[in-house]
């Protein structure tokens, strides 16, 4: 199999190219280092079948090309971080909606399979716990810029399957609860990163809000895994699908297993939101898939746990 991943370069989008090319598989790479970094694919650079470039998706006639040359297009390229969503949305909602309606276009000349990287934080404010594929959307209101994220993500979705309603273009959504793992940097707001390396370092462990909040963590290879199971079960054309873990943790207790794991004797404070982010800040209470339907498609379970994770995250910030 041939296949392109815009954002390549990133966290998620460095391991995906791994397990493919681990499989066997062709892969080129699209990355403008916004977020990604050359360090994060530098090991495959001499790889059999590997070839990576950058530039942006917004330089048509390459992402063309790269297109032409691919059976399936992995759209990871998106802004992402909770602090430059915040910080910048107009970056966020430019880059994610003109960047998926570019990649669905050049996609649809010669009907490649897209695998759209979507979000749990599509699901905003609802309180459907936990969440179906098939609940409805509860966004915040348009004044409070940490909803510009979820919003543009959504378009996308609603984008990518109006390509295939309407155009026949096959598309599979996934909706990624949390993913962590090596490489990850915390630089844009990575709660599990931030920790570690705060627990490391011996600093204050910087829980934002009242720490009552909970998510689920996904290991980056549970999830580059199911990414590609779903590419090859023709099943999940046209399909949302919810990857991630139902193992949930509120983030006060997160902060006190890394504290524990690491050894750190870093006290834990407690940030209000309005002084980490911006005043009138709002957050999801709580973020757990139901994960019914990738189980049916691909046989999705997760077989690693939060410690696996969190073991994992603080070995490699400490070898770095």
């Amino acid at each position: 199999m041939r296949t392109l991943i815009t954002g390549g370069a990133g966290f998620i989008g460095s391991h995906l190219a791994d397990f493919l090319l681990e499989g066997g598989h062709q892969v080129l790479v699209l990355d403008n280092l916004s977020t990604g970094s050359i360090d994060n694919i530098a090991h495959l650079k001499r790889r059999a079948g590997f070839e990576y470039f950058v530039d942006s998706v917004d330089n048509e006639p390459l992402l063309a090309e790269l297109i032409d040359r691919s059976d399936v297009v992995f759209h990871l390229a998106a802004a992402v971080g909770v602090k430059l969503i915040v910080e910048q949305p107009v970056h966020t909602i430019e880059t994610n909606v003109h960047g998926t309606e570019v990649v669905l276009k050049h996609a649809n000349t010669k009907k490649r399979l897209v695998v759209l990287a979507s979000t749990s934080e599509v699901y905003g404010k609802s309180n459907d716990v936990p969440f179906r594929e098939e609940s409805d959307l509860v966004m915040g209101s348009a004044p409070k810029h940490r909803w510009a994220y979820a919003c543009s993500k959504a378009i996308d979705e609603f984008l990518a399957l109006a390509y295939w309603k309407e155009r026949k273009l096959p598309v599979v959504v996934a909706r990624l609860f949390n993913t962590v793992g090596p490489r990850q940097t915390g630089q844009y707001g990575m709660v599990i990163p931030n920790f570690v390396r705060q627990a490391l370092a011996g600093e204050p462990i910087t829980v934002f809000g009242d720490g009552t909040q909970s998510r689920s963590f996904s290991h980056v290879a549970d999830v580059v895994g199911a990414l590609i199971r779903l590419a090859a079960e023709p099943g999940a054309i046209g399909q949302v699908v919810n990857i991630g873990s139902t193992e949930e943790v509120t983030i006060l207790r997160l902060a006190e297993r890394v504290r524990e794991l690491s050894g750190s004797a870093s006290p834990i404070t407690l940030v209000p939101y309005d002084e980490a982010y911006e005043s009138g800040f709002e957050d999801m209470p709580r973020r757990v898939p139901d994960l019914s339907k990738a189980q049916a498609l691909i046989g999705y379970r997760p077989r690693h746990s939060l410690d696996d994770i969190l073991r994992q995250v603080i070995d490699y910030v400490r070898q770095r």
